[in-house]
């Protein structure tokens, strides 16, 4: 199947051009050309959403009431535990579904599903081992979106292979079972590896896991907290990072999710292995992780809505860049020489590193997958710098996955129906 679209401007590779036409055949682009003139609108290439655990959708806005304690990272675990444990498969589906066509409103076109909702609520595996992440793939494939499944392999409860705690019985998996439970998900969906953390996997088990990988997409947690980084410290005498570069072979298709807690060094280190930096930043700032060193890593970064407490590239994309302005106390600081607009070069990136981690050709060019949006205007540059900076919801117009179109004038035909299906299931729930 063969279409053509004609855009007055487009954001390629090498930057904005005007009067361009794309011809997808099958859900490839096939050719990119300008200078042909009669188009509309401003096309950009969808962002690859490089980290999400679609279930945890159904906590926005519940967890956000401190308890009699001090809030953190960990109280907050406690709480989506407790909803990862009454969950059924159906609840599941309902949570990504919705989760999926908000991704593909704000102009996510694909995404990372990093899935540890293994097992039934007593631990026990069901039947189809399968049989959550089959509920993944089915709402990736009703709401339209292109899906990397990540099966995580999770084992312990600390450093140095703690026995699991009771509350984590329906993550938890051997290798030999989690082998089983990666070959029926890569019969579902493309698939990759991801060991949880340094906590929840032992460094030979992630390096099994990376060599039955191969060249398939390696995720990983890491560095997220400073209680992380102490109690790596307190267990090896070394930092994750470090830990990790000391001792796993790491490369391009390898994205280390968060990374907030590393040293300038671990951050060149990191970079010159290839591995993406995967930046979760409204969920790093809702959970008070903290900001990641932009300035030190000169490596491929990209973005992902991780808790799904507010779904929305742009508004990753604007919480990135100001995290950086405060922390260095300046404006402007994603931006660079070669590319001076800010949210041209901060959208850029998270589609190059973005396309990286999930295993994908990235940008509209000839080869890579037909999955674009759209906004109106007549300044391209404009459009999408108001688009990340200033718009009060997300200013995308229309989107394509794949050459077929799945969101008109902002809105996904699901919806609707996703929406009044998760309420019914959150209201009993939680």
């Amino acid at each position: 199947m063969s279409n053509t679209h004609l855009f007055r401007h487009a954001l390629l590779p090498a930057g904005w051009t005007e009067n361009v036409l794309v011809r997808v055949e099958n859900g490839v682009i096939a050719e990119v050309r300008s200078g042909v003139p009669g188009g509309r609108g401003i096309a950009l290439p969808g962002v690859p959403n490089l980290h999400s655990h679609a279930f945890q959708r159904a906590m926005a806005g519940h967890v956000e009431r401190r308890g009699t304690e001090q809030d953190s990272f960990w109280t907050w675990r406690t709480l989506m535990y407790k909803l990862a444990l009454s969950m059924s498969p159906d609840d599941l589906q309902d949570a990504a579904t919705l989760a999926f066509v908000e991704m593909l409103e704000g102009g996510f076109t694909a995404v990372a599903e990093f899935h540890y909702l293994h097992h039934a609520p007593d631990g026990t595996p069901y039947d189809d081992i399968g049989e959550m992440a089959a509920r993944l793939a089915a709402a990736a494939e009703a709401a339209g979106i292109e899906l990397l499944l990540l099966p995580v392999f999770y084992a312990h409860a600390g450093f140095g292979g703690t026995p699991p705690a009771p509350d984590q019985r329906r993550f938890i998996s051997s290798l030999d079972g989690y082998t089983k439970l990666y070959e029926r998900c890569a019969t579902l969906a493309p698939s990759g590896m991801a060991p949880h953390s340094l906590r929840a996997a032992t460094m030979p088990e992630v390096t099994a896991l990376a060599e039955l990988a191969g060249s398939r997409p390696v995720h990983i947690h890491i560095a997220e907290q400073m209680a992380e980084v102490e109690a790596c410290l307190g267990f090896c005498g070394q930092r994750p990072v470090e830990y990790l570069l000391n001792n796993a072979l790491l490369g391009p298709n390898w994205c280390l999710v968060h990374a907030t807690h590393i040293t300038p060094d671990e951050a060149v280190a990191m970079a010159a292995t290839g591995a993406v930096a995967g930046l979760c930043s409204i969920t790093e700032a809702n959970l008070g992780d903290g900001i990641f060193p932009a300035q030190h890593f000169p490596g491929a970064w990209g973005v992902g809505s991780d808790s799904n407490v507010l779904i929305d590239p742009a508004r990753e994309l604007q919480m990135l860049e100001y995290s950086q302005r405060l922390a260095r106390h300046a404006r402007n600081v994603m931006a660079s020489p070669g590319e001076p607009a800010t949210a041209t070069a901060l959208y850029q990136a998270a589609v190059t590193g973005g396309a990286q981690a999930l295993g994908l050709p990235g940008g509209l060019r000839p080869g890579a997958p037909a999955s674009f949006v759209t906004l109106d205007g007549e300044t391209p540059e404009l459009a999408l710098s108001q688009s990340v900076f200033c718009a009060r919801q997300p200013a995308v117009r229309d989107v394509w996955v794949r050459g077929r179109q799945v969101v008109a004038q902002g809105r996904h035909a699901l919806a609707q129906t996703a929406r009044l299906r998760f309420d019914a299931m959150v209201n009993r729930l939680i």
